[in-house]
This record gives C-alpha cells, sequence and structure tokens, in this order.
C-alpha cells in the first residue's frame, strides 16, 4: 500500500483576508497545508478519503489519472465541498464515482450538490453513486475497509483502517471499543489541531497522549491548524515514533 498525504491542514483558526501568520508567510515548503485527505493507492487502484475545497489542485498535483472511489469522514466542508471536481474521473473513464459515506453524510452531500439528485440529464453534471457506510466491514474492489466510530464533539466522524493503517481525523473522543479496532495499526495517522485545547479535536498534547496508549509502530499527525506552528519547530518536540505530517509525504506499507 502506498500512502500520499494529499492535504495535512485546516483552516481552523486561520484569517482568509490578509493572513501575516508566521506559517503562512514560512518558505518552508512543509508549512504549505492544504485541507487533509489522503491518497491509498493499493494494487494499482487509488482511494481517496474527503474531498475538500482543494480536491482539484491536489489530484493534479499528485497525477491521479485513475480514482476507483471516494470516502467521507464527515459532512463538514473542509472535508466534502470538491464533490463537484469528481467529473474529471467521470470524463475519463465514462463511469459514475462511488462516493462512500454514512447516511448522515448522504444527506449533507445531497444538499452540496442537488443538481446531481434531481434527475437533470444534463452534460457536465458529476455522475455519482452513493454508497452506504454503517458499522460492519465492506469491500471496494475487493480491498477491506473498516469502519471506525469517532466524535467530533457532538458529531460522528468515520476513522478508516485499511489493513495496518488507519486514518483518524476530526476527533476528540473514542470509544474503548473502538480504540481496540485501532490497535495492533503499524501507521497510525491522527488529528493534531493546536497547542490549545479545543471543544471537537484532539489538541497536540491529546494526541501524543492517545499514540501512547495505542502503541502502533509509527504516528503521523495531519488536520494541522496554524496555530500549532511551523513543521520545523514543532517535530523536534515529538517523541521518536511521532512526525508531523506534511503535503505531499509518501509512505509505503
Amino acid at each position: 500500500m502506498k500512502i500520499t498525504f494529499l492535504g495535512t491542514g485546516t483552516s481552523q483558526g486561520v484569517p482568509i483576508i490578509a493572513c501575516s501568520c508566521r506559517v503562512c508567510h514560512s518558505e518552508d515548503p512543509k508549512d504549505k497545508r492544504l485541507r487533509s485527505s489522503v491518497l491509498l493507492t493499493v494494487s494499482g487502484k487509488n482511494f481517496v478519503i474527503d474531498t475538500g475545497p482543494d480536491f482539484r489542485q491536489q489530484m493534479l498535483r499528485a497525477d491521479v489519472r485513475d480514482l476507483e472511489a471516494v470516502l467521507y469522514t464527515h459532512e463538514h466542508k473542509d472535508h466534502v465541498a470538491g464533490i463537484d471536481d469528481v467529473r474529471a474521473f467521470n470524463f475519463i473513464h465514462n463511469k459514475a464515482m462511488p462516493l462512500w459515506a454514512t447516511e448522515r453524510v448522504q444527506r449533507a452531500i445531497r444538499g452540496e450538490v442537488p443538481y446531481c439528485f434531481d434527475g437533470t440529464d444534463y452534460p457536465g453534471i458529476p455522475r455519482i453513486q452513493l454508497r452506504t457506510i454503517n458499522d460492519e466491514p465492506f469491500e471496494i474492489a475487493g480491498q477491506e475497509f473498516i469502519p471506525i466510530r469517532v466524535m467530533h464533539h457532538k458529531m460522528p466522524v468515520t476513522a478508516f483502517r485499511i489493513g495496518d493503517f488507519t486514518y483518524v481525523t476530526d476527533a476528540n473522543f473514542i470509544a474503548p471499543e473502538e480504540k481496540e479496532k485501532i490497535k495492533g495499526s503499524r501507521i497510525l495517522v491522527l488529528n493534531a489541531l493546536r497547542r490549545e485545547k479545543h471543544v471537537s479535536h484532539f489538541n497536540l498534547e491529546q494526541a501524543i497522549a492517545l499514540a501512547n496508549e495505542l502503541e502502533p509502530e509509527q504516528v503521523y499527525f495531519t488536520h494541522i491548524s496554524h496555530q500549532l506552528g511551523r513543521h520545523a519547530e514543532v517535530s523536534p518536540e515529538l517523541p521518536a515514533f511521532m512526525q508531523l505530517a506534511y503535503d505531499g509525504l509518501e509512505l509505503e506499507l
């Protein structure tokens, strides 16, 4: 399995206009963070988790020519806003794109792109097929995905385990029975928003503590706000088996 970080950032806490923060003006490419998303390549097939507002840019930057399916963690805009751009893959492969999501997230997707569901047969409208995620493992193109229920304050979010890889974003609580699904992972990706505590995200201290509890071989932190600081400043503070992820980082498992 090849794991490519398409984006490791978030707009959380970042001013949109005339940003003058040190991260925005950093010359380190590891500080250039698009919205969080990951590309998994398994046996030549590509799967993407979440299509945020930067989805088109991420696909172009990673030179993704083929996409088997998209999986969604939850319905917040920074994770679903790029749905319309799956149309490029419709054009290339002349087939609808399977979008895997819980029923709750499916309702949000229908609201995000209602023109895909109103029966209009208009050239250029994205062709998508909604596929339902529940609590049971499921397969896409022969690859098993294990859904893991985590909480984003009061919102349920779906994390995923694929083989020895687990991806968790936008969480601040994981129940004991769900942690059991994560244990034994060789690589764990976990959100770490900032240093200060947050109502719906793990902060860095909490993410480190959880990683120590779950004991994977390697941990990569994602969904990083500019409030956490520059990559080069934060990295030396982390335990040996933990790292900040960065856009474009590729791992083999």
